[in-house]
Parts: C-alpha cells; sequence; structure tokens
C-alpha cells in the first residue's frame, strides 16, 4: 500500500528505526539470518587450486586430467543432500536461509590477461567477508573465482538498498608474474613458501575468524601480507587485527585452524598451531585442544581430515558439527557446548564443511571487546599484530 500523504510517510519513517539487514560481529552470537552455498554448476578443481590442495600425488595427477569436467553426479547428489538437510535444520531454528545464484562452472572467465574456467558458488564464506553491517566482496587469489560474486548479486544489491554498507575490494589482475611458478609442498624440514606473491592484495573472507574488534588471520595461499595490509587500512581503527601463525605446509582458511567457540574460549587444531607463537592476545583466552579427526564413510576429500573443525556456532552454546566426528562430539560436550550432529562428509569431496558453506548475515549482538587486557601492553613489541 503506498501512502500518499507526505506528513504521513515521515511519520511512518520516524516511528520505525531503520535497522541494517547485515548485522554480524562474531562467530558465536546468535544466528538469524545466513547464506547456504550450493552444488549446481560444480566443477572438478582446475589445475591453479590443484597445486595448493593436500592431496595424493597420484590423485591429483588424475584429476589434472580431469580438471575443469563437471563433477560426477554421484558425488554431488549426497552432498546436495546434506546442504538441504541443513537448510532445513537451519529454518527449522527460526533462522532465515538464503541461496546464491547457480553459476556454471564450464563457463569460460577471460581478461586481457589470462583464461580460466570459472567456479560454482559452494562456499559463500571464501568470497565474502561480514564486519558488522558492511559485507565485503573479497579478492580472490584464484582465477577460476574472479567473477563468484556474480552468484551473490542479488542479495548483495538487496542489502545494500535497505541501508548496509557493500564494498568491493580492488579486483587484482592475477597475471602469471603473481605466482609462484616453481611453488613445491615445503618439507617438514624446510620453511613455509607460498604459491602466491605479494605483487597485488589478495585474500578469502574464510582466512578471518571474528571476535568482535578483534579478526584474527592466516598467511595462506588464499591470503597474502598485503591483503591483510589493505583490509586493516580500509577498517581503521575499528577493528584490530592479529596474524596467526600456521605450522600446515599448505595454509588456506583459518577455520580449521581455529574456532572461536565463544567469548573468552577457542577450539585450536593442535597439529598447526604452536602455542609459544600466538598472538599476544590470544592467550588470554581459554584454548581448548581439538581431539584427532575420526575417519568418515566418504573417501575422497580436497581438504585437510581436519575439516572436522569446519564447524557452525549457532549461538554460544550450540554448534553444529559432522556426525561421524565422534571424539569431537564427546570433546565438545565435556566442554559444556550442545554439539547437534549432522551428516556432512560429501561435502568434502568439493573441500569444505559448516562453516565454508555458509555465510552468515544477521546474528543478534553489537561491535564489542572480548579482550580485557590492556591493548598497549598487548600491541607493544609484538611482531603478531599487522601494522
Amino acid at each position: 500500500m503506498h501512502c500518499l500523504d507526505g506528513d504521513c510517510c515521515a511519520q511512518s519513517t520516524m516511528a520505525l528505526p531503520r535497522l541494517h539487514p547485515i548485522n554480524s560481529f562474531t562467530e558465536w552470537e546468535p544466528l538469524e539470518e545466513m547464506i547456504v552455498g550450493h552444488v549446481e554448476g560444480a566443477i572438478l578443481p582446475d589445475r591453479q587450486l590443484l597445486r595448493y590442495l593436500p592431496i595424493k600425488e597420484n590423485t591429483r595427477t588424475i584429476l589434472n586430467l580431469l580438471s575443469g569436467f563437471p563433477y560426477p553426479e554421484f558425488l554431488l547428489a549426497g552432498a546436495r543432500r546434506e546442504l538441504q538437510g541443513l537448510v532445513a535444520t537451519l529454518q527449522a531454528e527460526g533462522i532465515t536461509v538464503h541461496r546464491p545464484a547457480v553459476l556454471n562452472g564450464r563457463r569460460w572467465l577471460q581478461t586481457p590477461d589470462w583464461r580460466s574456467r570459472g567456479t560454482a558458488a559452494t562456499f559463500p564464506r571464501h568470497g565474502l567477508l561480514v564486519l558488522g553491517d558492511e559485507i565485503l566482496e573479497a579478492p580472490a587469489s584464484l582465477r577460476s573465482r574472479h567473477c563468484e560474486g556474480l552468484a551473490y548479486r542479488h542479495l548483495l544489491e538487496d542489502y545494500h538498498r535497505r541501508g548496509s554498507r557493500w564494498t568491493v575490494a580492488p579486483r587484482p589482475r592475477l597475471q602469471d608474474s603473481f605466482y609462484n611458478s616453481r611453488y613445491r609442498l615445503p618439507r617438514d624440514t624446510e620453511p613455509i613458501t607460498y604459491a602466491i606473491s605479494e605483487k597485488e592484495p589478495v585474500f578469502d573472507g574464510a582466512d578471518f575468524a571474528r571476535c568482535g574488534r578483534d579478526l584474527f588471520v592466516t598467511r595462506s595461499n588464499t591470503t597474502n601480507l598485503a591483503g591483510i595490509d589493505w583490509l586493516r587500512r580500509h577498517l581503521g581503527q575499528t577493528y584490530r587485527i592479529h596474524l596467526l601463525e600456521s605450522r600446515y605446509r599448505q595454509p588456506m582458511h583459518i577455520d580449521s585452524t581455529l574456532i572461536p567457540l565463544g567469548p573468552g574460549r577457542a577450539l585450536i587444531n593442535p597439529d598447526w598451531i604452536d602455542l609459544e607463537r600466538l598472538p599476544p592476545i590470544l592467550k588470554t583466552w581459554e584454548l581448548l585442544k581439538a581431539p584427532p579427526p575420526d575417519p568418515t564413510p566418504h573417501p575422497f576429500s580436497l581438504g585437510s581430515p581436519w575439516l572436522s573443525l569446519n564447524l557452525l556456532m549457532l549461538d554460544p552454546k550450540r554448534v553444529l558439527v559432522e556426525r561421524h566426528q565422534v571424539s569431537l562430539i564427546r570433546a565438545l560436550k565435556d566442554w559444556g557446548l550442545e554439539p547437534l550432529p549432522l551428516p556432512f562428509a560429501h561435502l568434502a569431496a568439493l573441500g569444505g564443511s559448516f562453516h565454508s558453506a555458509t555465510l552468515d548475515i544477521r546474528r543478534r549482538g553489537s561491535l564489542q571487546t572480548y579482550f580485557e587486557l590492556d591493548s598497549a601492553k598487548i600491541y607493544k613489541g609484538s611482531s603478531h599484530e599487522c601494522q
């Protein structure tokens, strides 16, 4: 119904405060709205991504031959059922769920510098980062994900129209010179090297963990120091970014390394985190060591077994966890949490789990500081804060 009286419209606007459709500052506050990805249009990884993945060399050789072809339906069918089950579970909890548009990964992307197959909209956490009332399109380091934001364009336009901030980070050129052509998996005795350079800023949203005013990030094969610095400057004094070092030989995304569970508490991967080299501010929290991952009945995975830690917090008490991770479920219960087991092992064939396949748009709460120590004392002389 349209109001023809200008005064009436003005009074109605004053009576109803404008609420931002996007509001999310942490990984744990009560969830109200989110985006869930899908597997339609998914293709087997391009050769560029295959260099990064923690898979056996014979598997890598086979996938190189099949790169760019659609995933077999028997692999997608299980993942599709799992995502549908996740959507049903979230909606049963009263959580609003949106889905991206379908992208056909078989279509070619082309710039003046390169040509590549595209990708599907399976993992919204990779290409988007929500900080308060702002949603940010991340500058992807993979050519196949250069146009991934198109799958979410209808949602981004609607959020922006209703008052939220929409930022697109500078799109990298991703020329051949940006990549380390001699990259290989570092041996245990060698320093960690990266497949990408510092020539231009790139980062994935999944390399950041949000704890109110404090963000933790891992440098990885999808996020470089230049990208971290760009985001630090963009955010100004509102947020503080802390670099979390990973011992993983092929680092990619923080959500299997550090998982904030609530104020003052986080789950950590004991294989990948050196407690002696943590950002000083994080040492003020209770850090819970995750048990080793349990095997799943689905043998094919493009991710590490530590996808077991790719959890999704519904609120500070309840957490979605893959149902075969019995040891983790037991540990979460011992820590006073309420794990909600769901089948989600098939999605590992595409390289992700609950946290990767979702993006929280609204959580209750406001911007807060969850670390009590005086920041001047914490940061003084620390190499872990990104300057």
